[in-house]
């Protein structure tokens, strides 16, 4: 039986998501930078909208993993507050400036927001040695590792995903995400055995605006629309759960 996770970044692609038959939501804001903590009115408004899994990520800026005091500390408000609104879980990742797993603020972390789920997020595929972190991970009490077996995308880190669900012998979930799509979902159940997936299955709805400023851009981001609107598809995630089968 898979589990997909998709990673919605608005109340809108949560919607989407439990529409399509996803069991469990990551919620992020600015998932062009990998993903950042949500604002408390989208978090509370998912909460009221969706009654399956949800998820926010803690993460309170773009770039690494590696968190001053001042970020850890709002870190733990939020955890606080994701609890405070009924959410099932938070998504973490903390790591040491040699490339570990920040192993004692990362199980402060876990206890904090116990009886919550905690996921350790992509944090790890930035780690030195992965099978180490691994154990690392496990050790702070987390349920589950999103990874694409450290490279860019989870068809490329199949290898490695494949010997991390074995290293793991059901002692935590390796969630496969990056990359995962409708045309390889078979492929990469069959090579890694996993059973927990993630994707936004999301596609760029278009901008209902009608004078659109030839002179100004707010993106200039390759391959992203600047009248574009980024949003989970119903259609997609029920594919790609078809396809799972």
């Amino acid at each position: 039986m898979i589990t997909l996770e998709i990673c919605a970044g608005s109340v809108a692609s949560c919607i989407a998501a439990q529409e399509g038959g996803a069991k469990r939501i990551e919620l992020c804001d600015n998932l062009l930078e990998g993903g950042t903590t949500p604002s408390y009115a989208t978090i509370a408004l998912a909460r009221e909208k969706v009654n399956i899994d949800l998820y926010p990520i803690i993460r309170p800026r773009g770039g690494d993993f590696l968190y001053d005091e001042l970020e850890f500390a709002t870190m733990q408000k939020d955890i606080q507050l994701c609890k405070e609104l009924g959410c099932n879980g938070v998504v973490i990742g903390l790591l040491t400036a040699d490339g570990k797993v920040d192993v004692p603020r990362t199980k402060a972390l876990v206890e904090l927001a116990w009886p919550m789920g905690v996921t350790f997020h992509r944090a790890f595929d930035m780690t030195e040695d992965p099978l180490q972190a691994l154990e690392d991970v496990i050790s702070t009490g987390c349920e589950r590792i999103l990874t694409s077996g450290q490279r860019n995308t989870a068809i490329e880190g199949v290898d490695l995903l494949k010997t991390l669900v074995e290293k793991a012998a059901g002692r935590i979930a390796i969630m496969v995400g990056s990359g995962v799509r409708a045309n390889n979902i078979a492929t990469l159940i069959k090579e890694t055995r996993a059973t927990e997936f993630h994707t936004s299955a999301k596609r760029y709805n278009e901008s209902r605006m009608v004078y659109r400023n030839p002179n100004v851009s707010m993106g200039g981001i390759p391959g992203v629309p600047e009248y574009g609107i980024s949003q989970t598809q119903v259609d997609e995630v029920k594919k790609i759960l078809e396809l799972a089968k």
